[in-house]
């Protein structure tokens, strides 16, 4: 079986939240089988600095459903949504 890159855009409720603070949530929150391979950040408007975690997740049905589901569940995050995917 392979696995599967995706670049996915986590939005934190306002800029006040930490980044810090809001990745280390994010990476305790990975199901099983996934993994964070790294950290962007992407200056969004008015102080708003939005998340891309690169993800890579084993290629079966679902996906990227299981990540998507922990990281909007995770305080502080106001949404997820999938960037770029790519088999590995």
């Amino acid at each position: 079986m392979g696995k599967v890159a995706a670049q996915i855009k986590v939005m934190p409720q306002n800029p006040e939240v930490d980044l810090d603070a809001l990745q280390e949530r994010l990476e305790a929150s990975l199901p099983e089988g996934a993994k964070i391979n790294g950290f962007e950040r992407d200056d969004v408007a008015f102080g708003l600095v939005a998340l891309l975690p690169t993800v890579v997740v084993p290629d079966e049905a679902g996906g990227t459903e299981a990540v998507e589901e922990a990281f909007s569940g995770v305080e502080g995050v106001e949404s997820v949504e999938v960037g770029d995917v790519g088999r590995l």
